[in-house]
């Protein structure tokens, strides 16, 4: 076949620039045509070849995404009976909440098919027993059963260890030498992102995050044999609403993963991304938005390279869990897996030039914020100095003062309002910060929704 495209000569990024700028008709390239974003990156209006950096590499997708769901546990037989049903409805890995030590997690476990379900376990404590009682019931068995042990990230969002620094890093060195067959360790970076953090400071972050679990494991006694043990960390990432960059976030995050986890002399170092929708831009005001907006979260989380993705119900904010919400949001997920064949293309964005030089951008500003935390003396050095709940705040309230001027547009609450919307009588949850005062270790990285403000104001009006 004659290739069509050798009839055409090759233009370069200065021919394109120079007939833009005539175009112009003598308006300023920059100021007319480059968006600055609040990462501090140039967002140009086209992107060509030549401006991808040569070396640059862009981590490749997994070869399969899949769809989660969110269940808080708080008793056995209604658990078992909701995971049944909803594996029966197109879930395919589960994310299983549990707050208490008197939930009997093998009897629930029991019940599922463990070879070929993923299943990620959040405790909301720390139970060395537990825990134990758990890996041993795994043991010898095939199963894609992995816990969400954060002790770094619990610190974080409350302020206080479980028990105390030490108590809390005794128990995981146990679990995890004890331990070879079941993934333990994981990242909370939906923290940073629902405070108000950038996206280089959410990758900084998380990574930093990371990277005080490498010193720790690199560190222990070698006779535990920990220090040489294979481990998966898994990070659980809220994603946002500006579409392709995060795309970029997720895939920067795993670049700089590879980078220094690297450094470590560990047997195996791997992640997995467990991607779901932002809290900060959903809305009390007309809620349906809100699927519009987790919708597109969700393409980001998949485009990006997610291992797996959960959405949430438009009206989580304010309802309690309920069954129709649940459907309408698993629905979403199974739209863009079954018919949008989101699952068809290993690494759908492979070969854009915009998305790689933004990835690499995005990397290239998280590891400079990376390398002044630990020149700075680490994450918790800075966690105990409020450095990092410092930058977060000053990035929130940079997006919070968008939002209030609408340069930053949430549709229905701050443009295009429904005046007549009313809300007051239909709230079952309370959908605002709350704040108890209580004695504390470290000053708590509080999560804060965008219009809450502005929502309380109109609440009262009603």
């Amino acid at each position: 076949m004659t290739d069509l495209f050798d009839e055409f000569r090759a233009i370069s990024a200065k021919e394109w620039k120079q007939k833009i700028q005539a175009d112009l008709k003598g308006a300023d390239y920059n100021e007319t045509l480059i968006y600055k974003s609040n990462e501090g990156i140039d967002v140009k209006p086209f992107y060509h070849q030549d401006t991808v950096k040569e070396g640059s590499l862009v981590p490749e997708n997994p070869s399969n995404w899949n769809i989660s769901e969110k269940i808080y546990v708080a008793s056995e037989k209604p658990s078992i009976e909701k995971i049944k049903n909803v594996l029966s409805r197109g879930t395919e890995s589960l994310w299983l909440i549990i707050d208490s030590e008197k939930i009997d997690l093998n009897s629930i476990l029991k019940e599922i098919d463990l070879e070929n379900t993923p299943i990620f376990i959040e405790l909301q404590f720390l139970s060395e027993a537990f825990i134990s009682k758990t890996l041993h019931f795994l043991k010898n068995k095939k199963h894609k059963v992995s816990f969400g042990i954060d002790i770094i990230g619990n610190l974080a969002v409350s302020g206080n260890w479980y028990k105390n620094l030490q108590s809390d890093h005794e128990i995981l060195d146990k679990l995890i030498s004890e331990n070879s067959t079941t993934s333990l360790l994981s990242v909370d970076a939906s923290c940073y992102q629902n405070a108000g953090a950038n996206i280089p400071q959410q990758i900084a972050y998380a990574i930093s995050h990371a990277n005080e679990y490498f010193n720790h494991c690199s560190h222990v006694d070698v006779n535990s044999s920990l220090a040489k043990k294979p481990f998966k960390i898994t990070f659980k990432t809220s994603i946002g609403s500006n579409y392709f960059f995060e795309i970029a976030k997720l895939k920067a995050l795993r670049l700089i993963f590879e980078t220094v986890s690297a450094e470590y002399d560990f047997g195996e170092i791997s992640m997995e991304i467990l991607a779901f929708p932002t809290k900060r831009n959903k809305t009390l005001y007309d809620y349906n938005v809100n699927m519009l907006r987790t919708t597109t979260e969700c393409m980001s989380a998949i485009l990006g390279g997610s291992d797996s993705v959960c959405t949430a119900a438009y009206d989580e904010i304010y309802h309690k869990n309920n069954e129709f919400g649940d459907r309408i949001a698993r629905n979403q997920l199974l739209i863009l897996k079954n018919e949008s064949h989101f699952d068809q293309i290993e690494n759908p964005a492979a070969g854009s030039y915009y998305l790689e030089t933004l990835t690499q951008e995005l990397a290239e500003k998280a590891l400079e914020i990376f390398k002044d935390i630990e020149k700075g003396g680490g994450f918790l050095s800075q966690l105990k100095n409020g450095t990092i709940q410092r930058k977060i705040k000053e990035s929130a309230e940079k997006e919070q003062s968008d939002f209030e001027m609408e340069n930053r547009i949430l549709v229905g609450t701050n443009k295009y309002e429904h005046s007549e919307d009313k809300m007051k009588n239909d709230l079952e949850l309370y959908p605002f910060l709350k704040q108890k005062p209580r004695k504390t270790w470290i000053e708590p990285i509080l999560e804060k929704r965008l219009a809450e403000n502005s929502e309380q104001e109109r609440l009262k009006r009603e």
